[in-house]
This record gives C-alpha cells, structure tokens and sequence, in this order.
C-alpha cells in the first residue's frame, strides 16, 4: 500500500498500552519494523513485537534513568540509551540477557541526541557540554569530538557519510565522517520568527531534507543541500514548551507531530499543506512519534503507547 493524503487520513487507534507510569520519552522501531523499544522516565525499557501487537518485555534502569533509546544497526536484540538521572556515560545493552555489553562515558552534561549510524557500528552523541561525540560499539573510547560552539542536535544522514548539527537552534552545520575534523563542510542559518529551542533534527529517508523539531508551536523543513527553507509547519498546539518530537514518513513525503492536546498532525512535504489531524485519545501530551520503516503503523507515546493503523473501510 503506497502512502497517500487519504491512506493518512484513515488510521486508526489500533490498540494502546498502558505500561508505563510516567511519560514515555523515545520510541525507536527495529530495521526490520518488526519489533519496537521504548524509554521512559519512569526508569523502564519495554520492548514490544509489532507482528503479534503485544509488549513482550519489560527492562529497567533504577539508577541511571533511560532516554533516547535507540536499536543498534541491524540489530534487534542490543539498544545503545543515554541517561537522565546518575550520569552523562551512553550504555549499550544486550536486549536478550539484559546486561551491558559496554559504557561509553565522557560527556560532562546531559546527552540530549543520539544517532546511530544506518549502515555500521558508528553512532554519534550530542550533548549540553556543547561537543558531538563519534562513537564505534566495538571500544568504550570515544572515536573523535567535535565542538560545533553551542548546544548542539545531530543525525546521520540515510547513507551514515554525513551527520548534520543543529547548533544553537540557528545554525545547521555538515560534517563529512571521515573528515570531520576538519570543521563542518557546510553552514546555513535558519532562525525561526518566534523563539524556540531546536530539539530534534532528522534527515528525509531519501536524504533530501532535514526536518528540524523545537519546543514552539512550529517544526521547519529545510533542503538538505543548501539549507533553504522549504516549508514551515504550525497549527498544533504546544503552549507549554514541550519537546515534541516530529517524524517523516519512510517515502519521505510526509512529516508528523503530536501535540499537546493528543491530537496528530500531518504535512505534505512536497506541498506544505496539511493533510490529516488524527485524534489518539492520548491522556497527555504525545512526547514522541515514529513511523515503521517496512509496515503500514506507526507510534505515538504519552504516557500510554499507542499504535496505529489504516482503516481500510475509510478509503
């Protein structure tokens, strides 16, 4: 089934699950799009299995808290999380036996974006201490540091040659992997009419765009070659400064966010015109978002984790 305005208008709740006490912070699907892991600040990791729709685990880190989970490339049964609660050290889990495989520490203030590297063991950290560390799962030692001159938010693009740093929440700088040491290759300022803090930043599946996510009442979607913006989306509420977290679809046609009133709210990127509101009776505001990369779903999070589908009644 190919995504379309109407596909989009048509999901549905599929089921919702209500496992965690406190706010679920991140959710990230598996490359396969068969299994789904999810963080929250009540301490717990659940791990949920998308072909039977049901959680199938749940892990927890009492002492050191757990955000921005992410599965490690091409692997299912290992995530990489940054802390919220002890210390600013990256732990990498076995999902399977739930130990530590390894630790990763250096960063000396919150971790606040984590990006695994689509196509090896490479993974990159930005943190409040202002640096954007390069990382390889296979040695605890940081494999090179940058300091972008602010706060910095980053992602590997689709292809894992390049990572983008949003900086400051004005400035967007490329860096070439291999060669990042030499300053980024590319600079572009974009700065939003009201003030916000950017808070996320991804790049398109087809790695055309970057899609920038802030704690406003707006996300930007800008080209990802020269920085010019090519859309800017409001309309969703987000009074109370919240880190909402917006998505692309895997076509790389549409971008989603939650909203602090549950709702969801969908863009064209090709038109910049908003398709769809879909309402997910979310008890709170919905903290994160992500689209399966292989199946017709996605998820959305507040306290309760809730999955979608299309009605196929509706088209």
């Amino acid at each position: 089934m190919k995504i379309t305005d109407s596909v989009l208008r048509s999901f549905r709740v599929a089921r919702t699950y209500r496992e965690n006490s406190h706010k679920v912070n991140c959710v990230d699907y598996s490359p396969s799009g068969e299994s789904a892991i999810s963080s929250s600040d009540d301490d717990s990791i659940v791990l949920y299995d998308i072909r039977e729709g049901k959680p199938k685990q749940t892990l927890y880190s009492k002492k050191y808290g757990v955000d921005l989970i992410r599965y490690t490339h091409g692997n299912a049964n290992t995530a990489i999380y940054s802390s919220n609660k002890l210390d600013d050290t990256i732990r990498y889990l076995s999902l399977t036996d739930n130990k530590y495989i390894r630790y990763f520490p250096g960063h000396t203030a919150r971790v606040v974006a984590l990006s695994m590297s689509p196509v090896d063991d490479t993974f990159i950290s930005g943190s409040l201490d202002k640096t954007i560390r390069i990382w390889d799962l296979r040695s605890p030692n940081c494999q090179g540091l940058t300091n972008p001159l602010g706060k910095p938010v980053c992602s590997f693009d689709p292809e894992g040659l390049i990572f983008a740093a949003g900086v400051e929440s004005q400035a967007i700088k490329l860096y070439d992997l291999r060669a990042f040491d030499k300053g980024p290759f590319a600079s572009f300022e974009t700065k939003f009419n009201r003030f916000c803090d950017w808070t996320g930043l991804k790049f398109s599946k087809d790695g055309k765009q970057i899609l920038i996510s802030t704690n406003g009442g707006a996300i930007r979607l800008l080209n990802a070659f020269n920085g010019s913006v090519l859309h800017t989306f409001s309309g969703y509420n987000n009074s109370k400064g919240i880190s909402l977290e917006a998505c692309f679809t895997p076509d790389s046609q549409f971008v989603m966010i939650g909203s602090e009133d549950g709702r969801v709210h969908v863009w064209s990127t090709e038109s910049g015109m908003k398709v769809a509101v879909l309402d997910g009776k979310h008890s709170g505001p919905i903290n994160t978002l992500q689209f399966n990369p292989r199946y017709m779903t996605f998820a959305s999070a507040c306290t309760n984790m809730t999955f979608w589908l299309p009605c196929v009644d509706d088209l």
